[in-house]
């Protein structure tokens, strides 16, 4: 089940069906099925600087974060993957950056948010291109378009 919490504040500006395709996906895309489980939470920018600082040791806020809990539910078999937290104004600014609606970096930062609880990483090269791959993969899935490389 995708668990999606939206802070009040932007609610009327989510299309919450678009999101949980993209993170259903993903999912699917990494070979996990209806078996899984994980939160969304939709924020501000103070709660992703409190975040990025307390686990990070980075004073900024930033556009997504991943807390992957890799937890088995002994009863049912669900495994729950973690948490998957994103700050809509710094979503919203990239969006206007790179030329695409709102929507689209959100389900953009959820595939790169749910990759991260899966494993996936970017600080390698090689893995780099595997994640970038994943994500270009999923988005095309979704008939969006746009480019995962952020170089300015």
């Amino acid at each position: 089940m995708i668990n999606l919490e939206i802070l009040t504040d932007f609610q009327s500006q989510i299309d919450t069906a678009a999101l949980k395709k993209a993170a259903q996906l993903t999912l699917e895309n990494q070979g996990f099925g209806s078996d899984s489980d994980l939160s969304i939470v939709i924020t501000d920018n103070e709660q992703l600087q409190q975040l990025n600082y307390q686990f990070r040791g980075i004073a900024a806020p930033t556009d997504v974060l991943s807390f992957p809990a890799d937890h088995t539910d002994p009863d049912s078999g669900t495994t729950y993957h973690g948490d998957v937290l994103i700050a809509y104004p710094t979503a919203a600014d990239q969006a206007e950056k790179w030329g695409h609606p709102i929507s689209v970096e959100l389900q953009l930062l959820i595939i790169h948010g749910i990759l991260h609880l899966l494993g996936h990483d970017h600080a390698d090269p090689n893995e780099k291109d595997r994640m970038w791959a994943a994500q270009t993969e999923v988005l095309t899935q979704l008939g969006l378009q746009i480019s995962v490389e952020r170089d300015p």
